[in-house]
């Protein structure tokens, strides 16, 4: 008997309960967020941006980021720093001319991705150094130091 056609009980329908061969027939066909497929059945994302994957940790006097940029030329990467965030912003982009239906496997990421981090301490915008060495990208921000002092001598004019 077909799970479309077969008439559900007043229970069934009043508790929103269906039986184990419906509910199997009913996850296959509930897309998955953020994937779609294409022509060939292959999984694909639907989101724009890929969202980086980072570490972030501290030394005494500065706040290092890393994260992998393999790929990605340093002009097609975009850094933009505040007291309290940085986003990084980029574009990997892909010079294969390679037919969809010649792969196999296709894990890789080619397109736009950003990523943007709320800092544990406030840092200096203009105290930054950005290097890239074989695809790892480390940003070195300054921290704001509270505890420097500065006396200024009054002159009289």
């Amino acid at each position: 008997m077909n799970i479309q056609n077969k008439k559900r009980s007043f229970f069934d329908r009043l508790t929103g309960s269906m039986h184990a061969e419906e509910e199997d027939e009913e996850i296959k066909n509930i897309p998955i967020k953020g994937e779609k497929k294409n022509g060939n059945g292959w999984m694909e994302e639907e989101n724009e941006e890929l969202e980086l994957t980072v570490d972030v940790y501290q030394t005494s006097t500065d706040i290092i980021l890393q994260t992998m940029v393999a790929g990605v030329k340093p002009e097609d990467l975009e850094l933009t720093i505040a007291r309290d965030t940085i986003t990084i912003r980029g574009k990997r982009e892909e010079n294969r001319n390679i037919e969809e239906e010649n792969y196999f496997i296709k894990e890789l990421y080619w397109g736009k991705f950003s990523r943007t981090i709320l800092l544990p301490q406030e840092v200096e915008p203009e105290e930054v150094e950005a290097t890239e060495k074989h695809g790892l990208l480390t940003i070195k921000i300054q921290k704001v130091d509270k505890e420097k002092r500065n006396t200024i001598k009054v002159k009289s004019i």
